[in-house]
C-alpha cells in the first residue's frame, strides 16, 4: 500500500496549471506523462504535509496553502501496490520555480490540460477540481491502461 499526493498550483489570474512532463527521472512508472506534482509520504506526515514538501521538491515554490479536494483509490496501478492519493490544488504559494530532477515544468492553459498526455484517469478528475464538492474515487487500471472508475460527491 502506498500513500501519496497529487497538488495543482493554478495561476487563477492567468487561468494556467503548473504540471510537469516526467521526462527526467530513471525508471519512472509515470515517464512521458504529464502529472500534478506530488509524491510518497514521508514517516508521520500528515497529507497537508506531504502535498507542500512534495510540491517545494518538485517545482521550489513554498509558502503553498493547499486545498483538499478528494480522495482517489488505484488499485494495483503500477502492477504490484494500491496507492491512495489525496488530492489538491493550491492558487495561494510563494517561491521561485525551479529546474525540476522529476520532469519539466510547465503553465499549461486551463482549458488545455486534458489535451496532454495524462493518464485516462486523470483527464476525468481533473474536471472534479472545478466542482464545489469533495469526491471519493476509485479508478481501475490494469497494464497502464484505464478500465473503469467510480466515484461519489459529497
Amino acid at each position: 500500500m502506498k500513500l501519496a499526493t497529487l497538488c495543482y498550483l493554478i495561476d487563477k489570474y492567468e487561468n494556467k496549471t503548473l504540471m510537469i512532463h516526467r521526462i527526467k527521472k530513471e525508471n519512472d512508472y509515470h515517464e512521458g506523462k504529464w502529472n500534478g506534482l506530488g509524491g510518497k509520504f514521508e514517516a508521520g506526515e500528515s497529507p497537508e504535509e506531504c502535498a507542500i514538501r512534495e510540491v517545494r521538491e518538485e517545482s521550489g515554490f513554498t509558502m503553498i496553502k493547499p486545498r483538499m479536494h478528494g480522495f482517489i483509490t488505484f488499485p494495483k496501478f503500477d502492477g504490484v501496490d494500491d496507492w491512495y492519493v489525496f488530492v489538491f490544488t493550491s492558487d495561494n504559494f510563494e517561491g521561485e520555480m525551479i529546474d525540476s530532477s522529476e520532469g519539466n515544468l510547465s503553465w499549461i492553459p486551463n482549458n488545455q490540460v486534458t489535451t496532454l498526455n495524462l493518464w485516462d484517469g486523470d483527464k476525468i478528475f481533473l474536471e472534479w477540481l472545478y466542482q464545489d464538492k469533495f469526491f471519493s474515487a476509485k479508478f481501475n487500471y490494469k497494464d497502464g491502461k484505464y478500465l473503469n472508475h467510480e466515484v461519489f460527491f459529497y
